[in-house]
């Protein structure tokens, strides 16, 4: 059984492997841990990862990358008709509402969804760490931002069973970030836990996690984000500013070549790096269009006062974490900061300010939630054994099942079967009373915070035959599993039967002793009580089909994590 763990970013992709009681980061063809996710189609050929890269200069058109931006959203999604004004490739929406990607592939157009593409970059990486490991690779953990619906966690699976991946938990990168550092710290106290925050500043995100670390143990006691803020906005920042300085100076619109708009975008990139590191930077390019080369320079106190509408919403994802912690920054032990963006001075100095302490890098910044993954990985894997470490893992959002009401009160009612901060994973169970097929819907009790559609899934419960025209009482289990994936998972019709049984005293004792050894104490299945909520009892099987598509026979054993 392989044990790794894998870290696609918007930018590039990172995997770790555990081995020989070690944790190493996978070094691709080139030597090197991270992979661009590019894929480049070609006429004869589609080229992947470094060789993407490096023909994305030549085939702008066809080179799709930050495909991490489009799985599971809609093509009408306000963030991603931004996303795509600044690609080079054409994107339409296809007949379900979804992106489709176009390319030019052998000769012929061809149209690929963010899920194929996506299943292309994990192959890609699946063989890299194939080489490295001269086996097989199936089994794996991947990680994914903390603020993935329920349709984008969808969306990953199926891109990596494209790719011939079984991930065996997808990972929230903030966690496994709190894994890498937590599992091997040998001062963990014992009794008062020790709160510590973790920035994840990527190329696209930034991602807030408060965790409490006590000896063997990790709870997560809070999340937050900002979906639209990372280094490319950086990038962006200054790609306009010289957009805008070039048409003045040199008489050459940037906007109107993509060739030339790839190589300014890369070229800013370059001069964000050099002045996270000097006070100014000077930007050259040859042959930036109409044969004209360009020169321009800036120093780090500008390139801050244009980047202000950015660095301003630093602080907000950080205020929210504290506020659903519960806690304020004197609680806060330590800061920890990773992620390819977190390397702007001004971020560093925004977080020194707000919690009163310097920030620490005591993590890879590139590496840690593949490594985290590979971690978690080799937890699950009965191929390791791993140190007792359990992980307390919360969902980020509220989820709410909504139903339409009974007899007098006809009307939509709803109820929250898993709170923000639920433990994953997790199963609840509600007791209706029908006389006939009746649909519950699956939804978020926060879209609006979320900025997404609050309807998950429709799930058609019956058909089922009630006695004497009376309402029966069926039991619905609704399950959060170990992806963070929510599922309607069984309906059970329930009959009471009275049954005479004669007492006998040695018997009884006997009963009472192998009732108490067949108990299950450590299930986390619960009852939710409301207005149509009872509790358990013996039952008969019944139809649930999702959307009301398909029907499928659901278990009715009861489910112990």
């Amino acid at each position: 059984m392989s044990v790794v763990g894998f870290d696609v970013g918007n930018e590039s992709g990172v995997v770790a492997v555990v081995r020989q009681r070690e944790i190493e980061v996978v070094l691709n063809d080139e030597s090197k841990c991270e992979t661009p996710a590019i894929v480049c189609f070609g006429e004869k050929q589609r080229v992947i990862g470094t060789a993407g890269a490096a023909s994305s200069m030549m085939n702008p058109k066809n080179t799709v990358s930050q495909i991490k931006r489009f799985i599971g959203r809609k093509f009408s999604d306000p963030e991603l008709q931004k996303d795509i004004k600044s690609l080079p490739f054409s994107v339409t929406e296809g007949p379900d509402g979804y992106p489709l990607i176009h390319a030019q592939y052998l000769g012929e157009d061809r149209t690929f969804t963010p899920t194929q593409i996506l299943g292309m970059v994990l192959s890609d990486l699946k063989i890299i760490t194939e080489k490295n490991l001269n086996s097989a690779v199936v089994d794996c953990c991947i990680g994914i931002p903390v603020y993935f619906t329920d349709l984008q966690r969808r969306a990953v699976i199926d891109a990596a069973t494209i790719a011939g991946l079984h991930p065996l938990r997808l990972y929230h990168e903030t966690t496994a970030t709190a894994l890498a550092y937590g599992i091997y710290k040998t001062d963990l106290p014992e009794n008062e836990p020790m709160i510590v925050a973790f920035v994840d500043v990527g190329h696209a995100s930034m991602q807030v996690c408060i965790a409490a670390f006590k000896k063997g143990q990790l709870k997560i006691l809070a999340h937050s984000y900002d979906q639209c803020l990372g280094g490319r906005d950086f990038d962006e920042v200054l790609f306009h500013h010289f957009a805008a300085k070039f048409k003045e100076e040199y008489r050459i619109d940037v906007y109107q070549n993509a060739r030339a708009c790839l190589r300014l975008r890369a070229a800013c990139e370059k001069l964000k790096k050099m002045l996270s590191a000097n006070p100014e930077a000077p930007l050259n390019i040859e042959c930036l269009m109409d044969e004209k080369d360009v020169r321009g320079f800036i120093k780090r106190d500008e390139f801050e006062q244009i980047s202000i509408p950015i660095l301003e919403r630093v602080r907000k994802p950080l205020q929210k974490a504290l506020a659903d912690a519960g806690l304020s920054t004197q609680d806060i032990h330590s800061v920890e900061v990773v992620g390819s963006g977190s390397r702007v001075p001004a971020i560093i100095k925004i977080l020194t300010e707000f919690f009163g302490k310097e920030p620490r890098r005591t993590m890879n910044a590139s590496e840690c939630v593949a490594k985290g993954s590979a971690i978690q990985c080799a937890i699950l894997s009965p191929m390791f054994k791993v140190r007792d470490f359990q992980v307390n893992e919360s969902f980020p959002f509220s989820i709410a099942l909504s139903w339409k009401g009974y007899g007098a009160a006809d009307n939509q009612q709803s109820t929250v079967v898993f709170p923000k901060g639920n433990c994953i994973p997790s199963m609840k169970a509600l007791t209706y009373y029908r006389s006939g097929t009746f649909t519950v819907d699956v939804q978020y009790a926060d879209a609006c915070e979320l900025q997404t559609p609050p309807k998950i899934s429709s799930y058609t419960i019956g058909p089922f035959q009630s006695t004497k025209g009376e309402r029966e009482k069926l039991k619905v289990k609704v399950q959060l599993n170990h992806h963070g994936i929510v599922s309607v998972e069984s309906a059970v019709l329930l009959e009471e039967e009275e049954v005479e049984v004669p007492v006998v005293k040695e018997a009884a004792k006997e009963e009472t002793k192998m009732e108490t050894d067949d108990a299950h104490p450590s299930s986390t299945e619960t009852d939710v009580n409301m207005q149509d909520a009872k509790t358990d009892g013996p039952g008969a099987e019944n139809g649930v089909s999702e959307s009301g598509d398909k029907t499928s026979q659901m278990e009715t054993n009861k489910v112990s994590f």
